[in-house]
């Protein structure tokens, strides 16, 4: 199937890097009981509570982190292009193009996932109850 370009192949491996982004241990710290995230014992939860909440993956993380990675290609991108166009010899024409084709990939895929996010939400909110 095919959306605006993008085949559902392309949004499913996009869903499947934005649950790898989220397992990751470097990924940002999920809130908590209380909402006091990495901070210990002060949330009043025992370890093993802080262990299991570790392990649950939260849909607003990976999206963030998602959101982060293709925010960094964008401006590494455009940082390649500026250095290239400046004259600087470290930075090839064609590693800026590859960077700027990556970020608009990227950004493309992004733009897809939320078309079918918010096509998501308008039929769970047009159901019958």
């Amino acid at each position: 199937m095919n959306i605006g370009g993008i085949d559902s192949s392309r949004i499913e491996a996009m869903m499947a890097q934005l649950k790898a982004a989220a397992q990751k241990p470097a990924a940002a710290p999920s809130l908590g009981p209380g909402g006091l995230g990495g901070l210990g014992g002060l949330g009043g939860a025992k370890p093993a509570d802080a262990a299991e909440s570790a392990s649950k993956v939260s849909f607003s993380d990976a999206l963030k982190a998602q959101l982060d990675n293709v925010s960094k290609a964008q401006n590494n991108a455009e940082q390649m292009g500026q250095r290239f166009a400046a004259g600087d010899d470290s930075v090839s024409l064609s590693d800026t193009m590859i960077a700027m084709q990556k970020a608009s990939i990227s950004f493309q895929a992004t733009v897809q996932v939320r078309n079918k996010l918010v096509s998501a939400y308008h039929d769970i909110m047009n159901m019958q109850v």
